[in-house]
């Protein structure tokens, strides 16, 4: 059994990125194969900052995973060696050539020098030895890069991050910027972690909560934008770029179809205006707003990437969505995001991807549609795609263990990439990123040639991270939980809700029996250093209605039905897990336990978001009785249903208890650990007596 962990004991591991259990000490050379010594050499070219990281990484990595003692030399040497070499000529990737007395990696560019080192540890890793096959390849990248947010917590970069991102496959990062000198968590050193990122040739996208409310017309507006945006890349001048996205951008737009004002002044006399606020829409002078930022930020960085995502008008119809695109100023790149908004349905019910889903596998229409627009009007195309192994499916784990689906969503992506010129990936929003199978995935995905099929990628990675008797059941409860993701639902309230926290979700009694008439929602207890926290967590269940989705009246048996169904299989997931916890080496039964326990976990989010369905169901039917003994007969069914979502909670004890990075999320911190598994007991208790209050009221 694996020991407790404390809070934030997981970085120890997430920041591991050689890993000893992986030599095989049966694995020998084979014919063929080139296999590196003790008496081998690492040489790297003189003053070269990510070269030498390259060179010291890679011998760090001989020496605590094959136990060799491999030294890092700038001078020429002869003998055998890795030789990584800096050649202007080499087309766009690295070349690799490999032969009985070494091994040579070319490049132009020293961040693909660290790529071609990187590659070795990947086949080295698969191989369970320091071996490598004799012959020549050339590997190029698909995208200009994939970036991801930190894993470790919101805006947190140190060196151990920025190497393990780098590990991972990632070779950007993205940092919010909510003024200059501050991320979204406090006063920032930006131009030290831009400083560290070159080291690892990982490039920085400032991720911008900036806001500049002001109209692209007004006689200041130069100045305005130049003082915001101008001076950030004059006091940042190594970000790489800048993201852009619709809320965090409002403006007193003149656009007749928008309030013209902030969301949160969008009221008159406390009447909501239901017109979208700028920044949900695609207004006639957005182009121009956007304008000002692009010239602001150019005037003082001219090969500054600018990117505007459109995130934020998603649920709009085609022609008005390819009106604004067809108008984006140039030197602005589209992004789009591949899941949000795609189309479902369940049963006779429409039930739409509301935000970021890894049950997808094919991209949305929303998607599909916005880079063909700008395929179309020459715009350059970025992808927001979640293929980093998370989205807002179960929002406190590290990733979701079904890579059927990561493989079908990056194979859609690299499709779409051919017909349309997708540059760059926006791998993970907030959520952070682990090393798991969708970074193996994205490995694969994201380099041409791939040097195998998906079937091999698994039964590699399996034998390798849980031992070759482990694989097979190790494959079945990845199978199985692929299945089981095709009856995952995706509604705002469940994401934002119990999806978003699983079993420390409250469940609340409706009816108000304080005598201070108290409100029924209450606040999720979070640490209030947390850049969100109880902020995007949705505590007083009830429906989120969209014109385009069936109401929760008749959509919700059909997502009882649906999750049903996705339960028996993750469960049969579980049991093929276990079995690969009992079949594992010694030396890689730690990880078959995560691996385990993050399937039990998930499963506790599953029963707590039918649970809380069905509890909801119950509330209006006691509120709607017509007797005592029909409404009594309800608050039975709903105090039976505590009982079974309280055996829920207690199982998630286990494995959030051994393994710190559950009930863990970067924006929210800690939101489901043993302290708010407890305080979820605590609230199920005052319900129970709120509910007991109300059985006396029912004959009073």
């Amino acid at each position: 059994m694996l020991p407790k962990e404390a809070h934030f004991d997981f970085r120890k591991r997430h920041w591991q990125v050689h890993h000893p259990e992986r030599r095989d000490p049966e694995r020998s050379c084979w014919p063929g194969e080139c296999m590196i010594a003790g008496d081998w050499s690492i040489v790297i070219p003189k003053d070269c900052p990510v070269a030498r990281t390259a060179g010291d990484d890679f011998s760090d990595y001989l020496k605590k995973v094959m136990g060799l003692s491999v030294p890092v030399k700038e001078d020429a040497v002869s003998g055998p060696a890795v030789r990584l070499v800096l050649a202007p000529g080499t087309p766009a990737g690295f070349d690799l050539e490999v032969s009985t007395g070494g091994i040579l990696i070319s490049a132009a560019d020293p961040e693909l020098l660290f790529r071609g080192t990187l590659y070795l540890e990947e086949c080295m890793d698969y191989a369970g030895a320091p071996v490598m096959p004799i012959g020549k390849e050339h590997r190029a990248k698909r995208y200009r890069f994939r970036s991801v947010h930190s894993g470790c917590g919101v805006d947190e970069f140190p060196d151990e991050e920025l190497n393990a991102v780098a590990h991972a496959g990632y070779d950007a990062i993205d940092l919010f910027v909510k003024d200059l000198g501050h991320s979204s968590v406090g006063p920032c050193d930006f131009n030290d972690i831009l400083h560290r990122s070159k080291r690892f040739g990982i490039k920085v996208m400032a991720y911008n909560y900036m806001t500049s409310y002001k109209h692209p017309d007004d006689p200041d507006a130069e100045a305005y934008f130049d003082s915001i945006y101008g001076e950030l890349f004059r006091r940042f001048p190594d970000f790489y770029g800048i993201i852009l996205c619709g809320e965090s951008l409002e403006f007193p737009s003149h656009d007749p179809h928008t309030s013209g004002k902030r969301y949160a002044e969008s009221v008159s006399d406390g009447i909501p205006d239901p017109r979208p606020s700028p920044g949900w829409y695609p207004c006639f002078d957005y182009p121009a707003y956007l304008r000002r930022i692009e010239q602001a930020v150019h005037k003082v960085k001219p090969d500054a990437l600018v990117v505007f995502s459109t995130y934020n008008w998603c649920y709009l119809p085609p022609d008005v969505r390819r009106k604004f695109v067809e108008s984006i100023p140039e030197n602005i790149m589209l992004q789009a995001t591949f899941d949000i908004q795609a189309k479902r349905k369940l049963e006779d019910c429409s039930t739409p991807i509301m935000d970021y889903s890894g049950s997808v596998t094919e991209p949305g229409e929303y998607f599909v549609t916005e880079i063909a627009s700008a395929y179309e009007f020459h715009k350059p195309i970025s992808g927001n795609v979640n293929t980093a192994g998370i989205c807002w499916d179960f929002g406190v784990i590290p990733y979701i263990p079904a890579p059927d689906c990561w493989y079908k969503r990056f194979s859609a992506i690299n499709r779409l990439q051919d017909q349309y010129a997708l540059d760059f990936l926006y791998s993970t929003h907030h959520q952070g990123w682990w090393d798991c199978i969708a970074s193996d995935i994205g490995k694969l995905c994201a380099w041409t040639p791939e040097n195998f099929t998906y079937e091999e990628l698994l039964e590699r990675s399996a034998v390798r991270d849980y031992g070759r008797p482990a694989a097979p059941a190790v494959r079945r409860a990845w199978k199985l939980w692929s299945d089981a993701m095709g009856f995952y639902t995706a509604s705002n309230e469940d994401q934002y809700g119990p999806w978003r926290v699983g079993p420390s979700y409250p469940f609340i009694f409706p009816p108000n029996m304080s005598r201070a008439l108290r409100r029924r929602e209450i606040e999720f207890p979070t640490d209030p250093a947390a850049k969100n926290g109880w902020h995007i967590i949705k505590t007083f269940y009830r429906p989120y209605e969209y014109e385009n989705q069936t109401p929760a009246f008749l959509r919700h048996p059909a997502e009882i039905r649906s999750l049903t169904k996705m339960l028996v299989l993750w469960e049969r997931g579980i049991a093929a897990a276990d079995e690969a916890v009992a079949l594992a080496p010694e030396r890689c039964r730690p990880a078959a336990e995560r691996l385990a326990n993050l399937g039990k976990f998930i499963a506790c989010f599953i029963r707590t978001t039918i649970h809380i369905k069905q509890w909801y169901a119950l509330t209006l039917k006691i509120q709607t009785s017509t007797g005592r003994k029909e409404a009594e007969g309800y608050l039975d069914q709903m105090l039976a249903l505590l009982d079974e979502e309280e055996k829920n909670v207690r199982a998630a004890y286990a494995p959030v208890e051994q393994d710190s990075r559950l009930g863990f999320e970067p924006s929210m911190l800690y939101v489901t650990d043993a302290w708010h598994l407890d305080w979820k007991l605590r609230q199920m208790e005052c319900a129970r007596q709120e509910m007991e209050q109300y059985r006396k009221a029912i004959w009073a």
